[in-house]
Formats: structure tokens, sequence, C-alpha cells
């Protein structure tokens, strides 16, 4: 047999063949990220709407429970509110007492 040296020729395919394979593999991981990135968006937006939903609903429970509690704080006697707030703890402010209506005769109502 017969050894013949191996040609500088053969060498540059081999660089050649190897910097294809990196620029492919580059590729591929490129791409996958970009797959990652865009299934994460995808999510982080579905879940955006989902709390904007959830907020709204929030929103609109608490305007329900305010229009009720002003309702009822309206309804109340000034005995039955004195009552409630002596309930409250001393850490929590005590509400605003309004004014009871006044009946046409000057009592409170």
């Amino acid at each position: 047999m017969v050894f013949q040296p191996l040609s500088p020729n053969l060498f540059r395919k081999r660089d050649n063949a190897s910097g294809a394979s990196v620029v492919a593999i580059d590729n591929k991981i490129e791409q996958a990220m970009d797959l990652v990135k865009n299934h994460l968006m995808y999510a982080v937006r579905e879940e955006v709407e989902i709390l904007k939903e959830q907020i709204r609903e929030l929103v609109e429970k608490n305007s329900q429970l305010e229009r009720e509690n002003t309702l009822l704080k309206t309804l109340a006697s000034p005995e039955q509110l004195e009552k409630f707030q002596s309930r409250l703890s001393p850490e929590e402010p005590a509400p605003e007492s309004p004014q009871a209506p006044e009946a046409p005769d000057g009592s409170s109502v």
C-alpha cells in the first residue's frame, strides 16, 4: 500500500463542510428560539386577556358593592351605624356616617 500525502484541498473541503454544518445548526437554533418566543408571546397575550377580563369583573363587583354599602348606610339608623362602628377593629378606619334623611316634621327617619 502506498501512502499518499493529503492534499490541502481536502482540508478546505472539510472546513467548508463543517462551516456549513455550523451555519445549519445555528439556523436550526435560531428557528427553535423563534418558535419558543412566539409560543411564549401567545401564552402571555392569552394570560393578559384573561387578567383584563378578571379586572373588569372585579371593578364591576366593587362598584356594585359600593352602591349597596352607600344604600345601607343611608337606610341605617344612627344607632345601627354606631353599633357597627364599635365592632370595627381599631386599625380599620371607621366608615363615614351619612346624615340620616330628615322627615318633614324635623325628626330623623
